[in-house]
């Protein structure tokens, strides 16, 4: 493990037991509800997890949206703007929990780890119809007799927030465990493949369908945080797209809405040609 994957690895660490530090939430199974959670945490980090001191973003949103007052979508859109402006897919790598949960399984030893799957560009394209979708449209156009919409990301998909906030929760109140039904289970479902698929391709989740990595993928062209490929030393010898986790060409695009900012093209490249600026 290079330098710059031990950094990260200790940033995302410290991050997530940060942006989950109410330790007083895992020890009595309640969500906190203090100032803090006015504020949207930068990566996917559910609300409801017992530890959580902040708001998802795309949670934020679907409620902003959902609602028939709209007092602070644009605080909420705009938020997610700014990160995205700062860091692009920086976030993803450097500061997202799930994305530290994803890493972490794909370390495990398997049979044969698969690096891109059949279809994988129409694949990538998903997270952006799950995004208009389910993040946007529904929330904003199904609605119920009282003029109120629902969170159909956080409700019937999210992985995240069935690992963070539905299993504590469920595990720590005996009420919920005896309420739990058809859509806890469809819900678990889904974790557990995305959790097994993490072991064999590397972050399952983040490349196919979560919202947040779609937006501030399209943030990485131009955001503060981004990858410059010196022209005049890079030989194109492929070696930063051969440690690509992601199989990005760095050196023909380093600035893909795929990247996530991990650093291990810019240990890879013999000429010290990638720099992040």
């Amino acid at each position: 493990m290079g330098k710059i994957s031990k950094v990260r690895l200790l940033i995302q660490a410290a991050f997530t037991a940060l942006s989950n530090g109410y330790v007083k939430g895992f020890a009595h199974g309640k969500i906190y509800q203090g100032d803090l959670k006015y504020v949207c945490v930068p990566g996917m980090n559910c609300y409801s997890c017992p530890g959580a001191l902040g708001s998802c973003p795309i949670g934020a949103l679907q409620s902003t949206l959902s609602s028939r007052e709209y007092k602070i979508s644009l605080y909420v859109f705009g938020l997610i703007s700014l990160f995205g402006v700062i860091f692009g897919r920086f976030i993803c790598g450097f500061l997202c929990p799930f994305g530290l949960i994803q890493d972490l399984l794909f370390k495990i030893p398997f049979v044969k780890k698969v690096r891109k799957l059949k279809g994988e560009k129409f694949l990538r394209g998903i997270r952006f119809l799950i995004l208009a979708v389910f993040v946007i449209i529904l929330p904003m156009f199904i609605i119920d007799i009282t003029g109120l919409g629902k969170p159909w990301f956080c409700k019937y998909i999210c992985p995240v927030g069935t690992l963070e906030g539905g299993i504590p929760l469920v595990l720590m109140n005996e009420s919920l465990r005896s309420a739990i039904g058809f859509l806890f289970k469809w819900k678990v479902a889904i974790l557990i493949a995305i959790l097994f698929f993490s072991i064999i391709i590397y972050r399952p989740f983040c490349r196919y369908i979560c919202p947040l990595g779609a937006i501030y993928g399209i943030f990485n062209k131009i955001s503060f945080v981004r990858y410059r490929v010196d022209k005049s030393k890079c030989t194109k010898c492929g070696l930063c797209q051969k440690k690509c986790e992601l199989n990005i060409k760095v050196y023909e695009n380093p600035n893909s809405m795929d990247c996530i900012r991990c650093g291990k093209c810019m240990e890879s490249c013999p000429v010290k040609a990638i720099k992040m600026g």
